[in-house]
């Protein structure tokens, strides 16, 4: 039945200070007086649908959530807020936030509408006990990651496309503007499923790794609801976790030994001590003997290249493998820092990876979705346009639709942009 004017009101309030936002901020943001929105919230003023529509992007909420009858008073949004203060305090990342979670629940209504319906439990996860020691959250990243390999038939193969394995598993997943040192962020919702956003502003090698690492916190911190990867956090023990299982994924020991021998390289003992990450690696002592051997930049760069991940990343997997020793290591680090390792890429004519094709295969899912159900009547010229609106500007978004209208207004299947 339809809830009163009074309960609007109540759930208003809470979804507001939820996120920790005053009336003031929400009178700027709607251009109402704080007294509207505090009418609004007792119930004695009516909300109309597209004050509603805005309150609800504003405070990250599905509307229908906010008019059924059941309510929660926290959702994922929340959860990561309190897991992260400062980021309630800094608008502009709280902006694009609740953009992450509206982009979410978008798509999950824009898949339902063509009949994509997915189940948004399907994603597997792991009931581990919080480790208690770096030592014990690297061994729990590497060992969840050889599993995950063996589940998802990889072997001991390059990862061929970690968003397209995310996006398999139940994973949604998005390239948006975050902070410098915020590297990705992990939500779990009850209506989208798993989240995953990684900063559009990174290089796409690091995207990879930050991928990765993000699909750790699915899979072993699903309870947590939201969390945040900033790079000051990286000694966290589910941090150093997700490190460790997104080296191992991208870059597993085998994998890296027998590419090494297709190159002449020889073996070492084995001995996981360190979980890189691209600003440094968290490394404990573990007892064991470094036999350097005969790696150099060129090899690095072939590997990196091989395991579609950065050249730091592969060396800080060298030197946590005990392949390279902290001499070698740092010699090499130095070489690819004065700009070596991209000239060797150059001189070996290794491709660039495709910076522009990876920040669009998101977008390009969206509006295929969006244009289909435009297609099929499903959402209207105007609803398109909202919807565009927040991946494309305004004009583009427009000109868009009447291209497509103009060519046949039923929409051919070929004008659809790849889903990807």
């Amino acid at each position: 039945m339809p809830i009163t004017q009074q309960e609007l009101g109540r759930r208003l309030k809470t979804a507001r200070e939820a996120i920790g936002l005053t009336q003031d901020d929400v009178a700027a943001r709607l251009d109402l007086s704080r007294s509207a929105v505090a009418q609004m919230e007792l119930g004695n003023r009516a909300v109309s649908s597209l004050e509603l529509d805005r309150l609800a992007h504003l405070y990250g909420r599905d509307i229908r959530e906010l008019l059924s009858d059941q309510f929660r008073d926290e959702d994922a949004l929340v959860a990561l807020f309190r897991a992260d203060a400062a980021l309630a305090s800094h608008a502009e990342t709280a902006d694009t936030l609740r953009n992450c979670m509206n982009l979410g629940r978008e798509l999950t209504n824009l898949e339902r509408l063509v009949g994509l319906d997915r189940d948004t439990t399907a994603a597997v996860r792991y009931s581990l006990s919080a480790p208690r020691s770096k030592w014990d959250a690297i061994r729990q990243g590497a060992g969840v990651a050889d599993h995950e390999r063996r589940r998802l038939g990889i072997g001991d193969a390059p990862v061929p496309n970690i968003i397209e394995i995310l996006e398999a598993q139940g994973v949604r997943t998005a390239l948006v503007g975050l902070p410098e040192d915020v590297s990705g962020l992990t939500l779990i919702d009850r209506d989208v499923g798993p989240f995953v956003a990684v900063n559009e502003r990174e290089h796409i090698l690091r995207r990879n790794f930050s991928f990765a690492h993000e699909y750790a916190h699915v899979l072993l911190d699903r309870d947590a609801q939201g969390m945040i990867s900033r790079d000051s956090h990286h000694n966290d023990l589910a941090e150093v976790r997700a490190n460790s299982f997104a080296a191992n994924l991208l870059m597993p020991e085998t994998g890296v030994r027998q590419f090494l021998a297709t190159l002449g390289k020889g073996s070492d003992s084995r001995l996981f001590a360190e979980a890189p990450t691209e600003t440094g690696a968290i490394s404990i002592e573990a007892r064991g003997n470094a036999a350097a051997l005969d790696v150099q930049l060129h090899d690095v760069v072939l590997l990196a290249h091989q395991f579609g991940v950065s050249r730091s990343v592969a060396l800080y997997r060298l030197r946590n493998l005990k392949i390279i020793g902290e001499r070698d290591f740092q010699t090499l680090a130095a070489q690819d820092q004065a700009g070596k390792g991209r000239e060797l890429a150059r001189l070996l004519d290794l491709p660039e990876p495709d910076h522009q094709a990876a920040r669009q295969l998101f977008r390009h899912r969206f509006l295929s979705l969006a244009l289909e159900a435009y297609r099929r009547e499903a959402i209207t010229r105007s609803k398109f346009a909202e919807l565009a609106a927040t991946v494309l500007d305004a004009a583009e978004a427009e000109r868009l639709l009447d291209d497509f209208t103009a060519d046949d207004p039923h929409g051919p299947a070929d004008l659809l942009l790849p889903a990807g």
